[in-house]
């Protein structure tokens, strides 16, 4: 590929300009420097292609700089206003708004791609609307449920970008031991389990893969050392994390039957797993946990669904106990 003349697609017209334009944008909302040369790898088209490009992101409206020297590149920035986004500024806001206050708190449901909208939608926000969205923020107590302990969003923001940029992260960490360390991390994903935030990222001074607690990290920061990233070894971080956390845990199979549709019960049940339908108004959810057998118990109670339990007998026995507490406390 050279400077000077199309590529293959380009001479074969398999990207449209429409579509390279989105592409390209959607790279530039990721909060770091694109080189040219990458941007042309990455799209698969000319650096003069690029350059032609980026003036038609300009012509828009969109506020793209451009920096000079052998580590030039391109960057999305703040502009006066707006970019000609889809959204007014009162949305821009609450999206903002409902985003860190979901971030921050690790509702269940928010995932990390709503971190990485956060860090897009912040980076490209005039700062009169920035400032109105952290005066909001101050301004307001969220009431949560659940023991997911509080993140500020900055810090989430902050590890998504670096793991989306390829950039090297480095933060101080405290163990449930309480001891304090600095980490120099390859940032591979966030996930959410719903009470909690972990990253799992590749520790550079252990020489090995880590999942670290949110919660438990302060100061992050990208030091802007890029990295090719590594193969997880078990391709999912999702999974990597369950593993990490069923180590040396004693886990059970768990068989229940709800007079409610798959949907609803995926919907009240999602760390479970999908379960599978029966008819249109039952399913059976049949999966391997972790969870104390009291809470789980607990769980079950509160999905709202007419429910029977086939095992284990220590699920069983619990229910029955939990349901006896509960009549006595009604009866009274």
């Amino acid at each position: 590929m050279t400077s000077t003349s199309g590529t293959t697609s380009e001479r074969s017209g398999g990207t449209d300009t429409p579509a390279r334009l989105l592409q390209l944008l959607s790279l530039l909302q990721t909060p770091r420097e694109w080189p040219g040369g990458e941007l042309s790898d990455r799209l698969g088209v000319s650096r003069r292609t690029v350059r032609r490009d980026i003036d038609r992101l300009r012509d828009l409206g969109y506020p793209v700089q451009a920096s000079q020297g052998a580590t030039g590149g391109y960057r999305l920035v703040a502009g006066k206003a707006m970019p000609p986004l889809v959204l007014d500024d009162e949305e821009a806001v609450a999206i903002a708004v409902g985003l860190r206050a979901g971030a921050g708190h690790a509702v269940e449901g928010v995932e990390e791609a709503s971190v990485r909208a956060l860090a897009k939608l912040e980076q490209v926000l005039p700062s009169r609307l920035r400032h109105r969205v952290q005066t909001l923020q101050i301004a307001t107590t969220p009431l949560t449920s659940g023991d997911g302990a509080s993140i500020a969003p900055e810090t989430l923001t902050v590890m998504a970008s670096a793991a989306a940029g390829q950039e090297r992260l480095r933060f101080a960490y405290r163990s449930g031991d309480g001891t304090e360390t600095r980490r120099l991390t390859e940032p591979h994903r966030l996930v959410s389990t719903g009470r909690r935030w972990y990253l799992v990222a590749y520790d550079i001074d252990r020489d090995d893969w880590r999942t670290f607690r949110v919660d438990r990290v302060s100061s992050p920061f990208a030091t802007g050392a890029r990295f090719v990233p590594r193969e997880l070894p078990t391709g999912d971080a999702a999974e990597y994390i369950r593993r990490s956390m069923w180590r040396g845990q004693p886990s059970y199979a768990i068989d229940v039957t709800f007079a409610e549709s798959a949907e609803t019960v995926a919907t009240r049940l999602p760390a479970l797993g999908a379960p599978e339908p029966l008819t249109a108004r039952s399913c059976r959810v049949r999966a391997t946990v972790t969870d104390a057998v009291d809470w789980l118990a607990v769980r079950l109670a509160m999905t709202g669904c007419d429910f029977v339990a086939h095992g284990p007998p220590e699920l069983v026995a619990s229910l029955r106990d939990l349901g006896s507490r509960l009549t006595r406390a009604s009866s009274g």
